[in-house]
């Protein structure tokens, strides 16, 4: 018997609306990678795009738990002498762009390299409860029932 390898136009690609209201990042960032990469599918495969298009909405209604809304802190350097620059989560949802958030932790989820740069492009993340993605008839995914210790209340 030979091992099946899926190839990138035999992939069945759905789409999923999940809302963020009052979910914890991490746990919802895993959920989103799994479903990007399309390991909760029995065809996956390392290599291939086999994961489905992923709609986040009421991104800047994400939680955090602990302290970590106050004291984590996001680093970026800007290429310049003394250019460390440093953002707390808190800074970031208060901002004009919340939704940077559930991408950054999607985003460091994923191997780096071009299959990540490929799977970014299937999540969407959207800071209110409105997205222009319906004529893709997008299905609902409910994180908050999947697990009791999704939601912070």
């Amino acid at each position: 018997m030979k091992t099946y390898s899926a190839k990138a136009g035999e992939v069945d690609k759905k789409w999923i609306v999940i809302d963020a209201d009052g979910l914890v990042v991490g746990r919802l960032a895993t959920i989103i990678a799994t479903r990007l990469k399309g390991k909760h599918k029995a065809i996956y495969t390392p290599h291939v795009d086999c994961g489905d298009n992923v709609i986040v909405i009421n991104a800047s209604k994400v939680v955090f738990t602990g302290k970590k809304r106050e004291n984590k802190l996001y680093e970026h350097h800007t290429g310049y002498p003394g250019g460390l620059k440093e953002r707390t989560p808190k800074m970031i949802l208060e901002g004009k762009t919340p939704e940077r958030v559930v991408e950054l932790a999607v985003e460091r989820m994923l191997a780096r390299g071009p299959l990540q740069r490929k799977l970014m492009r299937n999540l969407k993340v959207y800071k209110g409860a409105e997205h222009p993605h319906q004529a893709q008839n997008p299905v609902a995914l409910d994180v908050a029932k999947m697990n009791s210790k999704n939601v912070r209340v």
